[in-house]
């Protein structure tokens, strides 16, 4: 391994470590309210660049580097908080008839 992949690994890592606190917030906020899912979509196909980036350099070099793990990490960390967005979206609807509801009566 390399510095070059050392440092990618750094960065990599340095990204992953923020997902799992964005995650927690999501779980516990149960809203969908002041989150992007086009930002979150946006990093998932920058993810995929370099996992994309990473097969093609195996395809020329026979070597898969290593962070590519780090990657697909990130990229399913980032998937949980797009799954989450999803049902908090759901929540907020319901909420929102729920309290359209409340004051109909």
């Amino acid at each position: 391994m390399d510095v070059v992949q050392i440092c990618e690994i750094a960065m990599l890592i340095a990204f992953g470590a923020s997902w799992p606190f964005n995650i927690a917030k999501s779980l516990r906020s149960r809203t969908a309210r002041g989150k992007s899912v086009l930002f979150e979509l946006i990093v998932v196909c920058g993810y995929f660049c370099g996992v994309i980036g990473k097969f093609y350099a195996w395809h020329q070099t026979g070597v898969l580097a290593y962070s590519i793990w780090f990657y697909f990490a990130d990229i399913t960390m980032v998937l949980i908080d797009v799954g989450l967005f999803i049902r908090n979206t759901r929540l907020d609807r319901l909420a929102d008839q729920a309290a359209s509801a409340e004051r109909s009566a």
